[in-house]
């Protein structure tokens, strides 16, 4: 057994990724059967000579041979000591083992394990001047086959009693335990490491934030390649993949190796910076990233140039994995509509303060409940009727649709044609009671809401009751387009479409009296992933408005090629129209540009009756504003038609507006 404890020993097992202190010595199921069988010290002898053996095998340094003779050492006393208890003794001639003698021997090999991990954690602590290290959890497969050897001696003991000829057979059941070791560690690998690049992946990364640093401060640069799509549908996917594998490569070269760079997936990437005093080491650190990246990428005899947004999260307090990630993605998105190359998420950003951040956790915890409410049954369709339910589900007595409670509200502004006067469509305006700051405004809610992930949450939960709320007035015959905003990220996400499908089939709505609302900003970000998924909105019967037009930086060039339906005016302008000839000119030029290119013309704003003239002599087709209505609850709306009478605007001389109010619907604002 001696013998083939240091043969053994000559292929230690160590489990891929782990440190050297991961180490299992299969020589353990030698020296705990001679422990077994005659005492400790003969198997302590052995094992320090199997210890030495491994050292020389795996060249380790003197300290750390001696660092692991004291492990086993102490676990070999552990051992011998709880099976002295009862005077254990298993070997030639003697009797066989009784069932006290078993539970007996495994409690020794539990000795052995616990009492070689408190050796361990002691000796790393004093290595650490006393100061805690965080370190990885031992995994099952460690465990596991330190068991299984401890256990295997004592049935090795037994057949060498029966012939000594059986020993060299245990060597086919340690070849067996070192595979199972091997596949568990490439198992393991497998789970925190990307396949692609070779990077650690986003578990990696969780892991590494949770190890806490309590005298450094750390930072997470989360970095997304620009146009990346572009080199998928120009080289095709092998050709991206090959080139994601050359941007890992780099990022590896150019970070410091006590830094972490990991592959979040696709062609999101993150680093962890351990060694940050604050932003502007943080965005240092990003300027690196990004100068590395610019340097062009040869790619099948081809230079491929790429640029990477970065959003920075400063890891300070006791922020989790959870919530660092996050703040780096909005910092992310917020660069790409900003067109900058990196954005800092932290104290220094005044618009993610810490009072924000706690609007928008409620606003999620109430998205969610929401949602599990609807999966119980209880959410749009109320006792389960469908559309035309009366009891409590989207009629509701005529108030439209009741949710949970949570004050998230829909209010709907009529869209009255200029020329004839009638109302041809309403857009859909978000509120949100919250339960202890009141009224939350749209703009306030977006502006928190937009960066994160948070946003489409929001947007599926708005374009469902607003589907809703469609089949509800298709039901009373009163059919009417309904428009609704959504961001660049439901845009980039590509699920929209058949998100907006799916909701369309569900209440039997016809797609034309559904229109989504996109954002010149959304087009700045990947101007293809838009087209193409405007693309197929508008091939499903869904229209597309380009809103707030104007007031971006898009080139005209998109009014070309996205498959819009109409322009809307921002509201600047055309509350200047009557009092400011640039204004005016402005928006003629608008609704000049969208007559020839066949989109109709919204304006938004509309105040008073002088800009309703001026609006109709322009030309303009369609205008919302408070001079017909304010946004107001789907029940107000319902009353509103029911009193409304289109009013034909006078034609006037668009040089001389007037401040005539007239007399008849809809009032004046001072009548208002």
């Amino acid at each position: 057994m001696a013998v083939l404890a240091l043969v053994a020993d000559a292929r230690p097992y160590l489990v891929p990724g782990r440190r050297a202190s991961s180490i299992i010595l299969p020589s353990i199921c030698f020296t705990f059967a001679i422990l077994l069988a005659w005492g400790g010290p003969p198997a302590l002898v052995v094992q320090l000579a199997a210890v030495a053996v491994a050292g020389v095998r795996m060249r380790h340094s003197v300290r750390r041979s001696l660092h692991l003779a004291l492990q086993h050492a102490v676990a070999l006393g552990a051992a011998a000591a709880v099976a002295g208890l009862t005077s254990l003794r298993l070997g030639p001639g003697q009797a066989g083992p009784s069932w006290l003698e078993v539970a007996v021997t495994c409690a020794a090999a539990a000795a052995w394990i616990g009492a070689r991990h408190a050796v361990a954690a002691i000796v790393r602590r004093w290595t650490t001047d006393g100061r805690p290290r965080p370190h990885r959890r031992r995994g099952h497969a460690d465990l596991l086959a330190t068991a299984a050897l401890l256990l295997l001696g004592p049935i090795v003991l037994v057949a060498a009693v029966v012939s000594p000829a059986l020993l060299p057979l245990s060597l086919l059941a340690l070849h067996a335990v070192h595979r199972m070791v091997r596949w568990a560690g490439e198992s393991e690998r497998a789970a925190r490491f990307d396949a692609l690049t070779g990077l650690p992946n986003r578990r990696a990364l969780q892991s590494a934030i949770a190890e806490r640093s309590p005298d450094r401060r750390r930072a997470l640069l989360l970095l997304d390649l620009d146009r990346f799509r572009t080199v998928n549908d120009a080289l095709g996917h092998g050709a991206g993949d090959r080139l994601l594998a050359r941007v890992a490569d780099r990022l590896a070269t150019v970070v410091p190796a006590h830094d972490l760079v990991v592959r979040l997936g696709g062609d999101e990437f993150a680093v962890l910076a351990t060694r940050v005093d604050g932003p502007a080491a943080a965005r240092r650190i990003a300027q690196h990233l990004s100068e590395a990246l610019s340097r062009p990428f040869p790619l099948d005899g081809t230079p491929v140039e790429l640029s990477a947004s970065i959003g920075i999260a400063l890891q300070s307090g006791r922020r989790d994995a959870g919530t660092l990630l996050r703040e780096a993605e909005a910092a992310m998105y917020e660069a790409k509509q900003r067109g900058d190359q990196v954005a800092v998420h932290g104290p220094d950003a005044a618009h993610h303060s810490p009072d924000r951040l706690a609007l928008l956790a409620d606003l999620r915890t109430a998205l969610k409940n929401n949602d599990a409410l609807n999966r119980n049954g209880e959410g749009l369709n109320g006792n389960g009727d469908g559309p035309n339910s009366n009891g409590g589900g989207l009629n509701n007595n005529g108030g439209g649709l009741k949710k949970s409670g949570d004050g998230i509200v829909l209010y709907y502004q009529p869209q009255i044609a200029v020329a004839t006067g009638e109302v041809v469509g309403v857009e859909a305006l978000l509120r949100w009671q919250h339960p202890r700051r009141g009224t939350v405004g749209p703009e306030e809610l977006l502006r928190v809401a937009e960066p994160t992930p948070v946003m489409r949450l929001l947007t599926a939960r708005v374009l469902e009751e607003v589907v809703a709320q469609l089949a509800e007035w298709c039901a009373q015959d009163r059919p009417l387009r309904a428009a609704v905003n959504v961001s660049a990220r439901d845009l980039h996400a590509g699920d929209i479409a058949d998100r907006v499908g799916a909701l369309l089939h569900r209440y039997a709505v016809p797609a034309e009296l559904l229109q989504l609302e996109i954002t010149e900003s959304a087009l700045m970000v990947d101007p293809h992933r838009v087209l193409e998924t405007t693309t197929r909105l508008s091939r499903m019967g869904v229209a597309i408005s380009l809103d707030d037009f104007g007031t971006g930086y898009s080139s005209l060039q998109h009014l070309r090629r996205l498959p819009l339906s109409e322009v809307k005016i921002d509201r600047s302008f055309v509350l200047g129209m009557a009092t400011d000839r640039g204004d005016a000119a402005i928006v003629r030029s608008v609704v000049g540009l969208a007559e020839a290119l066949g989109l109709r013309a919204v304006a938004e704003g509309v105040e008073d009756e002088a800009t309703w003239r001026l609006l109709a002599a322009a030309g303009c087709h369609t205008a919302q504003g408070w001079f017909h209505a304010r946004p107001m609850p789907a029940a107000d709306l319902g009353k509103w038609l029911a009193r409304y009478r289109p009013l034909q605007p006078r034609k006037i001389d668009l040089g001389k507006p007037s401040n005539n109010e007239g007399a008849g619907w809809p009032p004046s604002p001072a009548k208002r």
